[in-house]
C-alpha cells in the first residue's frame, strides 16, 4: 500500500519563514514572498499570524507593515491585478477614463475610490486597485497588470489587454 504524505497548511510558509528567519528585512521579505506564494495573492490574517510567531515580531508590528504599503493585500485577489495610477500627471492625462473602462469591462458597477482602492471582479476573474503615483508622470497614464508597468496607456489599448487576458494571454 502506498505510504500517503499528509502536506502541513503551511509547508509553502515554512520555507518562505525559515529562509528569511535572522535576516535583515526580514518582516518585508516574509510578507512579500508569502503573499506571492498565496493562490489569492494576499495576506490571510492566519499568514500574519505565523509570520509574527515564527520571525518574532509583534502582531501588531507585522499587521502595521502590511497596511503601510499598498503592495500588500489583506483581501483575496482576482487572477490578475490591474494598478491605475491616480496622480496628479496620470489623471491629467485619462486615468479616470481607464478606471473606468477597466471597470466597466470588468462587470464591476461600484467602486468608490475615495472609501477603498481596490475592488475584485464577481468572477475573481481581475483586482482593480488605485495607488497616488507610480512616479513615472513623464510617461502618463500608466497601469500596472500583473507587475508590469505599461506607460502611455490608451483605452484602446486597455481593451485589447483585457481581452487578451481573457483569453489566456499575458499583459
Amino acid at each position: 500500500m502506498p505510504k500517503v504524505i499528509t502536506q502541513s497548511p503551511h509547508q509553502d510558509l515554512d520555507t518562505i519563514l525559515n529562509s528569511w528567519k535572522g535576516k535583515h528585512g526580514s518582516l518585508l521579505g516574509a510578507l512579500e514572498h508569502a503573499q506571492q506564494n498565496d493562490p489569492k495573492k494576499y495576506l490571510s490574517e492566519e499568514t500574519l499570524r505565523e509570520i509574527s510567531q515564527r520571525l518574532d515580531v509583534p502582531l501588531s508590528q507585522v499587521y502595521s507593515v502590511a497596511t503601510f504599503y499598498s503592495f500588500f493585500s489583506l483581501k483575496p485577489q482576482g487572477e490578475h491585478v490591474i494598478v491605475v495610477c491616480r496622480g496628479t500627471a496620470c489623471h491629467t492625462r485619462g486615468s479616470l477614463v481607464l478606471l473606468n473602462e477597466a471597470l466597466t469591462r470588468l462587470g464591476i458597477k461600484e467602486f468608490k475610490e475615495e472609501e477603498e482602492n481596490s475592488v475584485t471582479s464577481a468572477d475573481s476573474f481581475a483586482t482593480i486597485r488605485t495607488v497616488a503615483c507610480f512616479g513615472q508622470c513623464a510617461l502618463a497614464p500608466v497601469i500596472m497588470i500583473d507587475g508590469k508597468v505599461i506607460s502611455r496607456m490608451t483605452v484602446s489599448k486597455l481593451v485589447s489587454l483585457l481581452e487578451k487576458l481573457k483569453k489566456g494571454g499575458e499583459a
